[in-house]
């Protein structure tokens, strides 16, 4: 949902967590009553699934009429009033807002004399600072150092302290230095990655080693900024993962996760990026068929404890994906049922547009088809090709159409696999999409559906498994269909009288040997 004026306290309002809005009632108790007007419009908000305006301004004045301006200045006022709670909130769990507080509290001190507060204030919080490297605020302190001791006269204080004060100040913006020089690469080339997606083959690897063709990525930065170092990690196997160095880009993940559970502080302030490392290195693990590592991995990002609801639906999202993969490729689809029930249960929770996605729709298909709950496998699929162009990539569409003729034939709908087969026809050959992988496929469903004797069944098996063999490799890459379902564990299973689970299951053992 847009955030426009009329709805943009429902979203911020929506997007608190359960203890933020706890908070909020404690925050607001001592200076509300249970019959005020903004408490009622808050819990009409909480408890509204979608946004209706004049339902919750019924809610409010309770069928009264009321001014619209009125109403306008109370969403106002409680905009406001969820910030302030938000704020106080974020005061008591956040490392910046208890060093601006710090900072504050020695302005109000030294205001009035009070030096000796002051100094003792500056020392919590330099330890606080470095603890979680606030560069910029430490060379803050360094100033309220010697203006300390320049409000107190204390000229040997300053003698003795003037060096090793600017040799420290130098050391700080060493630090801060390094970490913008890695940033800043590290942003650069995500730029380029996205700008530069068409490109393929010398040019894309060209313009990517123009980046990173840099001392900077030599070696581990000499920094001992943490910070410094994560984005070194973060840099580094981005490349490997974008020029398909999917080995180092394993290693280099490893380092990073080692790296950031090495100061878990900073993970208790930010995690956000670490789900973000732990998904690419569970990612990277089933690239290389590392299963075992994958599992370990996908176990502690399961266990990861989301500081915002942003964490929380990207830990669900990340783990779901990357558990029905893993499923998907052992052909272990009781497993994934099981893994799809509970995650349908557990996304209830979020808002329901977020999971209406191809990506989403294809694990849901492919489980259930696995498993051979076809009917489930068929809604699923409807739903994937319900979904509107605009979100839609059009090659996942045309191989929803090319798995759509796979279920009806499973499912003996032959009457409806006419009509269908000269739709799917219509629809890839209009949009370039009737490679010969598609060519072959519709052509043995059109033979299959024939009323075919068994051996004329087994005949038409044994012929497009054939011309799958057949097919050049520039053809199959063609193909979206044949990364995202494998057909020749299908169609082997066909002759074999197998099902397509056993025959996945057979594969994954055989290339784990």
């Amino acid at each position: 949902m847009p955030k426009t004026p009329s709805n943009k306290l429902f979203n911020l309002i929506k997007s608190m967590s359960g203890s933020e809005k706890r908070y909020f009632k404690v925050f607001v108790g001592s200076h509300a009553n249970k019959d005020s007007k903004y408490l009622r419009l808050f819990d009409a908000i909480e408890a509204q699934e979608e946004f209706d305006d004049e339902v919750l301004k019924n809610e409010v004045y309770q069928g009264k009429p009321v001014q619209s301006r009125k109403y306008s200045e109370l969403k106002g006022y409680l905009y406001d009033l969820c910030l302030k709670s938000l704020q106080g909130y974020d005061e008591k769990t956040s490392v910046d807002y208890k060093l601006r507080h710090y900072l504050q509290s020695m302005q109000v001190l030294f205001r009035r004399s009070h030096f000796s507060d002051c100094q003792d204030l500056l020392s919590k919080a330099r330890k606080l600072a470095y603890k979680y490297e606030r560069f910029t605020v430490l060379i803050d302190m360094l100033g309220w150092e010697k203006q300390l001791a320049y409000a107190k006269s204390d000229i040997d204080y300053l003698d003795e302290a003037l060096d090793r004060i600017e040799t420290e100040e130098q050391h700080l913006q060493q630090q801060l230095s390094s970490i913008s020089a890695y940033r800043n690469l590290f942003f650069r080339l995500l730029v380029s990655l996205r700008k530069d997606a068409s490109l393929t083959g010398p040019e894309f690897r060209k313009r990517l080693a123009d980046i990173v063709d840099t001392p900077l990525l030599q070696q581990p930065p000499e920094s001992d900024a943490h910070q410094a170092q994560i984005y070194y990690y973060r840099t580094l196997s981005i490349y490997q993962l974008a020029t398909g160095d999917l080995l180092a880009f394993k290693s280099s993940s490893e380092q990073l996760i080692e790296l950031m559970e090495s100061k878990p502080h900073f993970l208790n302030e930010d995690v956000s990026e670490y789900i973000s490392a732990l998904s690419n290195l569970i990612m990277g693990c089933g690239r290389v068929g590392d299963y075992e590592a994958l599992e370990v991995y996908l176990e502690k990002l399961r266990q990861v404890k989301p500081l915002s609801q942003d964490d929380e639906l990207k830990i669900h999202r990340q783990y779901y994906q990357n558990k029905f993969s893993l499923c998907i490729a052992k052909g272990d689809f009781k497993e994934g049922l099981s893994a799809l029930q509970t995650h349908l249960r557990e996304r209830s929770h979020f808002d329901n547009d977020l999971f209406e996605t191809n990506t989403f729709y294809y694990y849901y298909f492919h489980i259930s088809f696995g498993a051979e709950a076809y009917d489930d496998a068929l809604s699923y699929l409807n739903d994937w090709l319900n979904l509107s162009t605009t979100v839609e990539r059009q090659e996942l569409q045309g191989t929803a159409r090319i798995l759509n003729l796979i279920v009806h034939f499973e499912l003996g709908n032959y009457v409806l696999l006419d009509s269908l087969i000269r739709s799917t026809y219509r629809y890839l050959k209009k949009r370039e999409q009737l490679h010969d992988v598609e060519r072959e496929i519709i052509s043995f469903i059109r033979k299959a559906t024939g009323s075919p004797s068994k051996h004329e069944l087994k005949v038409a098996y044994e012929s497009l498994k054939g011309a799958f063999e057949q097919l050049p490799q520039t053809e199959r890459a063609k193909s979206f269909f044949v990364r995202a379902f494998d057909m020749m564990a299908w169609l082997e299973g066909k002759l074999e009288g197998k099902s397509y689970g056993e025959m996945i299951r057979r594969k994954f053992k055989e290339r784990s040997r």
